[in-house]
């Protein structure tokens, strides 16, 4: 199976552009933070963070859905670490996620066996991995830690 994913962006201003996501989606601006842009939406740098979080997030509740358990209100932070390479140009070093969950993990017998299976479900992170290293974090509601890759 083959799927083609298509965004079509129109500048506004500046850097301020429309992102068009297609039919039946709502289009969203996009700017880059000052000083060159206005900060009128989310920058290139908060789109990849998004898109990583929701993925992964998206992949962790469809591998407990396989048991069919539900981990309540999860909430997922990604946080992209932006240096400069050896050209003096600036790229995402790295990015780090932090999965809460939002129920306990006695209420999810399946939780271990979904822990070592999400990662590999998720499209974007998985295919950013080569160029873009990262770290994820899956905390428990009272933070303690139960999974670090």
């Amino acid at each position: 199976m083959t799927d083609t994913v298509s965004v079509t962006l129109t500048r506004q201003s500046n850097y301020k552009f429309l992102v068009d996501y297609g039919a039946g989606m709502p289009a969203a601006v996009m700017d880059e933070p000052p000083p060159l842009g206005a900060g009128e939406g989310p920058s290139p740098v908060h789109a990849l963070a998004s898109a990583m979080a929701s993925c992964l997030s998206a992949s962790f509740v469809f591998a407990l859905g396989k048991f069919k358990e539900d981990p309540g209100p999860l909430t997922m932070t990604a946080t992209c670490t932006v240096g400069r390479n050896e050209r003096n140009r600036l790229r995402v070093t790295g990015v780090d996620l932090t999965l809460t969950l939002g129920t306990s993990p006695q209420s999810l017998p399946h939780l271990e066996r979904a822990l070592v299976q999400f990662e590999d479900f998720c499209t974007v992170s998985q295919s950013i991995r080569a160029g873009i290293p990262y770290t994820l974090k899956v905390v428990t509601p009272d933070g303690q830690t139960i999974k670090a890759a």
